[in-house]
């Protein structure tokens, strides 16, 4: 069955044809073949549909523009030298031209591109490659080398397609899987703090005193749960940050008192761990800017990383100095360190070092370090670690000093997927 299109240019002065020839088989890959010559387009017609793939025909730039749209080929074979109607291109780019809107429309981006031309200068297989197309052919040109590079090329879209369609379904299982944990988080949040208020009551002694052995069971039983309320809080953060518009709240923060807030919050569990701390904040560190309650808690998590993992009290170092336009803290410490294939990952969400590199003393969930990547991007900075197995670790908060005055406020929409890496 043949089916004739009628299609006019942008100009209106002149109508271009676009034929549509499909044998039997229906659902074979159809091949769009455009070409300024009508006996060039029969002669491809009758061996791609002996080869069993269903054809439609254009003669010029625009309708072969429209005739992609309209009809989403599986392939499209370009001559190089056709009319150019409206595209704004001499007659020898136009196939370059049809080209580089086919690849620049995502709706027609993936269709494979074979250039059929009488030229054979190299100049024009650069300008071809840079327009996106997949290949050429030379004209005269071979049945069977046709059949050939139009199968390979087909395959390769078949496999990109397929690759395409798994990736999304991966996306979309990935989003059921993080609905339903934040769900099961949310939910484990009210029983969590009603423990944490009895644990808290029997510690003050309101049910009746205790002896030193139950205070102290007592004791680690509420901070262990006082952890394990920080994780969930870090689990509904990061998913908040990741999916929504997050406002920052930026305020005028001095280092040194920053810093000093946080060792005065940690004492009682410095002396609890054994752990030695230590401050120093350079005369000269400015005043930066950022959101406070967020840092905070960035500062905290390093902090509980340095303590926790450790199977013996270590030094703690706290640092911050100005370093150019930025300011730079330092958490330091002489625990177990991390060995340097996993400084990247345990940034990433879920990211673990492998069990038996260090001895952490408490269960991680992974979160702590991909919440304080995403918070510091936020902010416009960067952290890193610098460590070795054996031998502590020191991670980096560089920050830009912002100009921003107090109490200003902008929303950073920002989308990070990191890789599920179990311990």
């Amino acid at each position: 069955m043949q089916e004739s299109v009628r299609t006019s240019s942008a100009s209106g002065s002149a109508s271009d044809h676009s034929r549509m020839a499909e044998p039997t088989k229906e659902s074979s890959p159809l091949v769009l073949v455009a070409d300024d010559v009508p006996a060039n387009v029969e002669l491809l017609f009758d061996q791609l549909q002996t080869l069993g793939f269903r054809t439609v025909g254009a003669y010029d730039g625009p309708s072969a523009i429209a005739a992609c749209f309209e009809h989403h080929p599986d392939l499209c074979i370009l001559d190089v030298s056709m009319p150019a109607g409206d595209l704004g291109v001499d007659t020898r780019s136009t196939g370059f031209e049809v080209c580089r809107r086919i690849k620049r429309d995502p709706r027609t981006s993936r269709i494979p591109v074979i250039f059929v031309t009488a030229m054979n200068d190299t100049t024009d297989r650069v300008r071809g490659i840079e327009a996106g197309g997949d290949d050429f052919l030379t004209k005269p040109h071979n049945r069977l080398v046709l059949g050939a590079r139009v199968r390979s090329l087909l395959k390769l879209k078949a496999a990109t397609d397929a690759l395409e369609s798994s990736y999304r379904k991966l996306r979309e299982l990935e989003k059921v899987r993080d609905d339903l944990m934040k769900m099961i988080v949310h939910d484990l949040k009210s029983p969590l703090t009603s423990v944490l208020a009895t644990l808290e009551l029997l510690s003050d002694g309101d049910f009746g005193p205790l002896s030193e052995t139950q205070k102290r069971a007592v004791g680690e039983a509420e901070g262990k749960a006082e952890d394990l309320l920080t994780l969930i809080d870090d689990i509904l953060e990061v998913a908040r940050i990741e999916e929504a518009a997050v406002t920052l709240t930026r305020s005028a923060i001095a280092p040194k008192a920053l810093l000093s807030e946080l060792f005065h919050e940690w004492q009682h569990r410095f002396q609890q761990e054994g752990t030695t701390a230590s401050m120093d904040v350079d005369d000269d560190t400015p005043v930066f800017y950022a959101d406070k309650p967020l840092m905070k808690r960035v500062f905290s998590n390093l902090i509980q990383n340095a303590v926790s993992h450790s199977s013996r009290p270590i030094t703690l170092s706290m640092n911050a100095r100005r370093s150019g336009d930025s300011i730079l803290f330092t958490f330091a410490d002489d625990g177990p360190g991390i060995p340097p294939e996993y400084h990247e990952v345990i940034f990433r969400k879920f990211g673990q070092v492998a069990s038996g590199v260090i001895t952490p003393r408490v269960r991680s969930s992974g979160l702590g370090l991909t919440f304080c990547k995403l918070v510091v991007d936020l902010h416009g900075g960067m952290i890193w670690v610098r460590s070795r197995e054996g031998e502590g670790s020191a991670f980096h908060v560089q920050l830009p000093l912002s100009a921003m005055n107090s109490g200003d406020q902008f929303e950073t929409r920002v989308r990070i997927r990191g890789t599920s890496l179990g311990s």
